[in-house]
This record gives structure tokens, sequence and C-alpha cells, in this order.
């Protein structure tokens, strides 16, 4: 992609020509701090017109309509289209239309894009550790998360999931995502995978790995080539602090924090 601003993420991954993405950074943008600049979310104090400019910005960087859902830490999805409105209440989306470009805001929860091989659909999801868990679902559901959700939304559509690759954006980082034994019981399946996604601590507590706990519920889905986050530093939202936003980080010493957005889109 041509001209992104300083730091956006141009995902490499091998999908179809019509399928596009980008992920932004906390620069590029009008908001004065501590939502420098380029903050998205509209609901952590920032001034609306400047998280009004930002997001015009994005729009005009990808020439699509980034709709943007009231995120809750859920595992509802919703299907995009021309004529979906701003701010539904889900955590994941995904269309089969060109036009509007499926995005999730973060500031350490894990972004998930998903893009069919033959480029007829595309998804996005946003993985906190509660929505990834699937905390809070019914007995009836447990264990579904929010991947697994929008997976099974899609298939109700009739859409192939036969051949799909997953891009992972950035999040915080396992050497910064410290968790109680609760979190940890959370997704304990009794596999080894999973147990050795949490790393124990002297204080009782858990070093978690949110991107490789997303590659782990991803695999079982039937998606083999997951991009992008591989739990290195450099994929860290808490760590670099002048390239992304940190809810844990920021909100602490500042009070708040601003939001990025990945977005993920067909051509026409």
């Amino acid at each position: 992609m041509q001209n992104l601003p300083a730091h956006w993420i141009d995902p490499d991954w091998p999908t179809h020509t019509r399928v596009r993405a980008l992920m932004t950074s906390r620069q590029g943008g009008v908001s004065a701090a501590p939502w420098d600049t380029m903050n998205l979310g509209d609901h952590v104090g920032d001034w609306a017109a400047d998280v009004h400019t930002n997001r015009e910005r994005l729009a005009a960087q990808i020439g699509q309509r980034p709709v943007f859902l009231q995120q809750v830490h859920g595992v509802a999805c919703v299907q995009l289209n021309a004529a979906t409105p701003q701010g539904l209440v889900a955590d994941a989306c995904w269309s089969q239309d060109p036009g509007v470009a499926c995005t999730i805001m973060v500031a350490d929860c894990l972004p998930v894009l998903l893009a069919d091989a033959a480029g007829r659909w595309v998804a996005a999801a946003h993985a906190g550790w509660r929505g990834l868990a699937g905390l809070g679902v019914s007995n009836l559901t447990k264990g579904m998360g929010v991947l697994e959700s929008l997976w099974a939304d899609i298939q109700r559509a009739g859409a192939d999931v036969s051949d799909v690759m997953a891009w992972l954006g950035p999040c915080i980082g396992p050497q910064a995502f410290e968790v109680g034994p609760e979190v940890r019981a959370a997704f304990d399946d009794g596999s080894v995978q999973v147990q050795a996604l949490f790393q124990p601590t002297a204080n009782g507590k858990f070093m978690a790995d949110l991107a490789g706990l997303a590659r782990v519920r991803l695999q079982a889905l039937g998606v083999p080539r997951v991009l992008g986050n591989d739990s290195s530093p450099q994929w860290c939202t808490v760590s670099n602090s002048a390239l992304f936003f940190s809810h844990r980080r920021d909100s602490r010493g500042l009070g708040q924090s601003g939001r990025m957005a990945a977005c993920i889109w067909l051509d026409g």
C-alpha cells in the first residue's frame, strides 16, 4: 500500500488480490496527549472533532467506509454491508461486499484479521482474553470464544471456510501480560500446548501469551496459515510506546489511552 503514514502496518501475507488490509499506529493523527496522535476511539475522553478528523484520515487512506463497532469484550458478530450503521454492539464482523472495511479497535487486545483464500469474504475480531476465552457465555456454549462465534456465523451464511488465512496484529506481549490464575483456568483445556502459554511467576500469577492463545484457537478451527504477530517483543503494545497505544501502560500513568484500528476489506 502506497504512502502509508509513519509506522502504519501493511500486513505481509499472501492473500487474494481483492483482499486489502492495514493496521494504524499511534502516529499520523491530530489528537493531543494522552491520545497523541492517531486516536480512533470515540469513548476514551478525546475531543470528538479530533477523533472525527482521524477517522476521516483513515477512510481516505483506505478508500472505503470503515465500520466501527461498540466493542464489549464479548463474542457477538455482525455481517457488514453498505447499509450497516456505525456503533453496533459486537466484537467481530465480516463482509462479502466491497465498499466497507471490517474495523477493530485495540490498545493491548489482539486484532485478528481473516481472509478467504479466493477473496470472497474477509473478517476481523477483537480478541482480548475475555472474548477469546468466551468468558461469560452460557454453559451451553462454554468454550466458544469470539473466534469460534465468528467462524460459526460465517458458516451459517453459507460462506466457504475451507481455505482461510489469518493475520494477527500487535497486542500486549507475553513479557508484559501478567494475569491471575482465573485467566489460566478460562483457557486450560488440559493440553500441554495451552499450558505452555502461561509461564508461572513468583507471586502465584502467570505471564500469558495472548497471540499464542489465538494461534491455538485458529488452528483448532482449521486455519493453518497464521501470520503477523509471533509473540516477539516487536509486536508488544506495552513495550513500544512510540508506536502503539497501550491501555495497561498508559491508563495507569495518564488516566487514559487512545485506540488503534486494524481494517480489512475487499476491493470491487
